[in-house]
């Protein structure tokens, strides 16, 4: 299963993506400021712009997986091997507060004030999360590969 996360428009704290699962369209994803990362970048050029918990993924192709998160305790999605960046996860939340570096799943975005937040995020990640348990029940591998369409 491929995932593509494409960022469409920034916000002071925010970037909002649209999510395609094997190129059709699901849902829209929230996740923090863009600062222009790219995963081939050294890990050092990541961590010169890198903002701990308000930056947005670095772009690039990653496997995800299922997980138990100690913190929400609950099995999750992550993503894994992201360049200076640990525990990805993609869960529910509203607003760039929610994330810390995580993906957002929502039906639909709005602005608020200079930022930007997913509505219905609860609904949107259920659908996502049980199309991901599928595949991985299948054996199939969870791509999910970030670009920029600005």
């Amino acid at each position: 299963m491929d995932i593509t996360v494409a960022k469409i428009k920034g916000g002071q704290n925010s970037t909002i993506s649209s999510l395609s699962v094997n190129g059709r369209f699901f849902c829209y994803v929230l996740q923090d400021a863009d600062r222009g990362l790219v995963s081939t970048m050294t890990l050092e050029e990541i961590k010169a712009k890198k903002v701990h918990g308000a930056t947005a993924i670095p772009e690039g192709k990653y496997q995800v997986v299922d997980v138990m998160s100690p913190r929400f305790k609950r099995r999750l999605p992550r993503l894994v091997d992201v360049p200076g960046f640990a525990g990805i996860l993609i869960h529910p939340g509203n607003t760039h507060l929610d994330t810390e570096g995580c993906l957002l799943p929502g039906t639909n975005y709005r602005a608020q004030g200079k930022d930007w937040i997913v509505t219905d995020s609860r609904k949107a990640f259920d659908g996502l999360y049980q199309m991901i348990q599928e595949r991985i029940q299948a054996g199939e591998k969870i791509w999910c590969k970030i670009v920029s369409a600005y």
